[in-house]
């Protein structure tokens, strides 16, 4: 281990491996960028090495590369990049940290292909020394695949990124007499749920706003738009794509509620970032969901594609006094949600530990 550690927690010189660039829209991602914005700003150096976007089995060959590491006291890795890395890790003598967002053996994939990527993944998550967890949910399940217990710490997303709204004028939002504005917040991709969305709202009197990348999933963009022509939702749906984050915050103080009725979600920090702005949130019981919203108290949560459900839940919140409710006790959860500093003060005193 470095010898120049002395319990302090200054002074790590952390290596970061990511695919692409850190600037990616998602939500791990984003949690990536501010723990790494938080270690730079606490003295730690980081060093961002960055593996390049391709298909599964290229990223298998990236196990042959070499990658200098040695310079680092202390090396991170998004667990999205597990196929690269699950047998060049047994090459790294420094500490390996994991930052697992969820499994992608939680996420829907062809039956022919689950078994390969689930031995995959099990095979890296025990190749590292300890984790990371964005959610309670997250820890449970990766702790199904290990061999043995290895050190971990849960380090919830934060959702204190916007200025957010008061009271007040949640509650002049909500006595206005205008069609619920519904407000999705997702890359398109399948796994975010928007064609369940869509499929509810068909004979619903809402607006509805999309804000995400359409770039990253064509055949399923051009899916959602054939499905929103066919029935006629062109003056109700606007497919915004991908927006700054000052006018994301515009669409979260115009809205009513956040629907993102995903397959899985690890944890769904953009339901915390709504709640900010008094916006009950809909989510699926796959997955940490359940971790923010309430169930009937600052949101509803169904089962993954259950449009029916999701339309009498809708259907509640045409009731002023309900989306009033509903509104306030959202926008109480997210003040009582640990801030990006408290999260990320847990890291740096975990990896201070592994690194010493």
């Amino acid at each position: 281990m470095p010898g120049h550690h002395t319990g302090s927690v200054a002074n790590m010189h952390i290596g970061f491996i990511i695919y692409g660039s850190l600037g990616t829209v998602s939500g791990g991602y984003l949690y990536d960028r501010q723990l790494v914005s938080y270690l730079r700003k606490r003295g730690h150096p980081v060093g961002i090495v960055s593996l390049p976007w391709r298909n599964y089995p290229l990223h298998v060959l990236d196990n042959f590369r070499r990658l200098q590491l040695s310079h680092f006291d202390l090396l991170l890795q998004d667990e999205l990049n597990h196929p690269s890395l699950f047998l060049m890790n047994k090459r790294i003598t420094i500490p390996t940290v994991s930052i697992v967002h969820h499994l992608r053996s939680s996420e829907e994939h062809p039956a022919c292909m689950l078994p390969l990527y689930r031995h995959v993944e099990q095979h890296y998550l025990n190749s590292v020394d300890a984790f990371i967890f964005n959610s309670n949910t997250t820890q449970a399940i990766v702790g199904k695949h290990l061999h043995r217990d290895k050190p971990y710490v849960v380090a919830m997303p934060s959702g204190n990124r916007f200025t957010t709204i008061t009271e007040e004028e949640i509650i002049e939002r909500t006595t206005r007499s205008r069609p619920l504005n519904i407000l999705f917040v997702g890359n398109l991709i399948p796994r975010k749920g928007l064609d369940t969305l869509l499929q509810a709202i068909i004979n619903l009197p809402v607006y509805l706003t999309v804000i995400g990348s359409t770039t990253v999933n064509p055949d399923y963009t051009h899916s959602i738009q054939t499905f929103i022509d066919a029935h006629h939702l062109t003056e109700t749906v606007c497919l915004k794509g991908q927006v700054s984050d000052a006018e994301l915050g515009f669409h979260f103080t115009n809205a009513d509620v956040l629907a993102v009725p995903s397959q899985y979600e690890g944890f769904g920090i953009v339901y915390l970032e709504g709640m900010g702005f008094g916006l009950p949130a809909i989510g699926t019981t796959a997955g940490a969901a359940h971790e923010i919203i309430t169930h009937g108290q600052n949101g509803f949560l169904i089962s993954p594609g259950q449009s029916d459900v999701l339309v009498q839940y809708l259907r509640q919140l045409f009731d002023q006094r309900v989306l009033q409710k509903m509104s306030l006790a959202a926008l109480k959860r997210s003040k009582v949600h640990p801030t990006w500093e408290h999260t990320f003060l847990k890291v740096e005193q975990f990896l201070c530990k592994l690194a010493q």
